[in-house]
């Protein structure tokens, strides 16, 4: 089975989840599907993940996640992967082993383990939970997610600039006297 890309959905009651083929292995990425962007998490081994969290975090996963998109500091923590989805849905999703090279399972996990527990500094475009997760399980953090912000914001600081500028000889042209 291509170990890129497989889908769950965690609402399942089936207590055999973690046993069926394509369930993940220690080192995948994990992405956790919520109402308006994905999480990251990397996939430990047992059931468990580790991830970003706020510093200040309540115990709700959605509301969690919500809260860390507007976070400048998170905590690195070891949790239960059912508990992190929470009624939502996930996927194996080793998208960038095209084009990185995974580090060994044994070195990610290492790596992963030193980490929990830690604060860290978070920033939505630079330093996201999903640059986290890459830069564990590749040495490098990347972030389609963040790279497609950085893009729209770009596109709509550009569109914002033309239209002041339109709009400036407009008015330039309307106050002319003829």
């Amino acid at each position: 089975m291509d170990r890129k890309s497989t889908n769950f959905t965690m609402a399942s009651n089936d207590p055999n989840l973690f046993d069926h083929p394509g369930s993940p292995q220690p080192g995948d990425l994990i992405e956790i599907f919520r109402p308006a962007y994905q999480h990251w998490a990397l996939y430990l081994g047992d059931g468990y993940i580790i991830n970003l969290t706020p510093v200040d975090e309540c115990q709700t996963a959605a509301v969690s996640s919500v809260k860390s998109v507007f976070s400048r500091k998170a905590v690195v923590r070891m949790q239960l992967l059912k508990e992190v989805v929470g009624d939502d849905s996930y996927r194996v999703n080793n998208k960038y082993d095209d084009d990185h090279t995974p580090l060994p399972v044994n070195d990610i996990i290492e790596r992963s383990q030193v980490l929990i527990g830690q604060e860290v500094s978070y920033d939505l475009l630079g330093s996201n939970c999903e640059h986290f997760v890459t830069l564990l399980r590749y040495g490098e953090g990347v972030s389609e997610q963040a790279t497609r912000a950085i893009g729209a914001i770009s596109l709509v600081t550009a569109a914002a600039s033309a239209f002041s500028v339109l709009g400036l000889i407009n008015t330039r042209s309307r106050n002319r006297p003829f």
